[in-house]
């Protein structure tokens, strides 16, 4: 990805996410970024150990959302993909 052709919000969204990572990393997980939709949603794939987590949307909800609006204000909400 050219990280050039980026707009400033999905730069300040990775750098956020960046931040959390390490949180999902050490239960042997971890995210994949795929996109900000036009509602300013965030589209998130859970990966490792995190992908096949019974508690996985309460990680996205509880933890990854909260923490996103928190650090970016203009992100309305978080979408699991699959």
């Amino acid at each position: 990805m050219d990280e050039e052709k980026s707009d400033p919000l999905e730069l300040t969204v990775k750098e956020a996410l960046d931040m959390f990572r390490p949180q999902l990393q050490a239960d042997g997980g971890d995210m994949e970024y795929i996109s900000i939709d036009d509602q300013n949603r965030v589209h998130l794939r859970l990966i490792g150990a995190c992908g096949g987590c019974p508690m996985a949307t309460m990680t996205i909800k509880m933890g990854i959302e909260r923490y996103l609006k928190d650090a970016v204000p203009e992100i309305t909400e978080v979408v699991q993909e699959i």
